[in-house]
């Protein structure tokens, strides 16, 4: 997926997620007027996020490797009247440019263990520029129910290499993003956390919870289930494909349920 391509899917599939992420930040209880980073940020919509947790008074620092998402970030929190509240940088979450303890707390989303880098080294590298006291958290998809009714084909898609993404076969399984207190605890945070968060949506379904769900099924399954028998491949098509007279949006009694993932823990002191 290039770039282009992929904001308009943080864009799309920020309907379905945003609820989720509010609640996960109100858990980690960011202090009134913190300064933080979003190590990994994107476009910028998890920064506006975090700004409303700390309060007027309060500092977010995005930082990304794409220009890209830093621009449309800027241009973004531009915008909603934020840019005094929220800075972007370009900078590697492997190698943050900041000295140490430069933050009161550090958030990471969809990225560490989302990608080939090795996980622990990120987060301790998120706990070395976080402040004692201070907390250090990432989230991250975990789990969708999109197909009610066709069990068999979700489960058969679930398996196939976009389906698995990003755990790719071979990989060691304590990298998988769902071993991540194990990482917590290396780094040497205290008490590490964690936490799945739920959202369903159901018929009738509102244009934008729609079309998030529409870009949904592209993401999780992009080639179209091309790994399939010829005969899910068929399935597939009649029911995830909107021009289908059967597209499983349409139906009266559509349930879907996503799940996201956060993991958390405190830095000693």
């Amino acid at each position: 997926m290039g770039i282009r391509s992929y904001m308009n899917s943080l864009f799309a599939s920020n309907s379905l997620r945003a609820p989720t992420l509010r609640a996960m930040i109100e858990t980690l209880k960011l202090p009134s007027g913190s300064r933080g980073l979003d190590a990994g940020c994107g476009v910028g919509l998890q920064c506006m996020l975090l700004a409303e947790a700390v309060g007027p008074h309060g500092h977010v620092t995005g930082l990304d490797v794409s220009t890209a998402f830093l621009n449309r970030g800027e241009d973004l929190v531009k915008a909603a009247g934020l840019s005094e509240r929220i800075a972007f940088l370009r900078g590697n979450v492997g190698d943050l440019p900041f000295e140490n303890n430069a933050f009161d707390w550090a958030w990471s989303a969809d990225c560490i263990g989302y990608g080939p880098l090795e996980p622990l080294p990120l987060i301790k590298e998120l706990a070395r520029v976080v402040k004692p006291g201070g907390i250090v958290a990432i989230s991250g998809w975990s789990s969708e129910h999109l197909l009610p009714g066709y069990p068999r084909l979700e489960a058969r898609l679930k398996a196939t290499s976009g389906g698995l993404a990003p755990f790719v076969h071979g990989k060691n399984p304590e990298t998988h993003f769902l071993r991540a207190l194990s990482w917590f605890r290396e780094a040497g945070t205290e008490a590490p956390d964690a936490r799945t968060f739920a959202d369903s949506f159901h018929s009738p379904l509102s244009p934008e919870i729609r079309d998030a769900l529409m870009d949904l099924f592209m993401m999780r399954w992009p080639d179209g289930g091309s790994e399939l028998s010829s005969e899910d491949q068929a399935e597939f098509r009649r029911v995830c494909q909107p021009q289908s007279p059967e597209f499983i949006l349409n139906l009266s009694d559509y349930y879907a349920f996503v799940t996201q993932t956060l993991f958390w823990g405190k830095i000693p002191g």
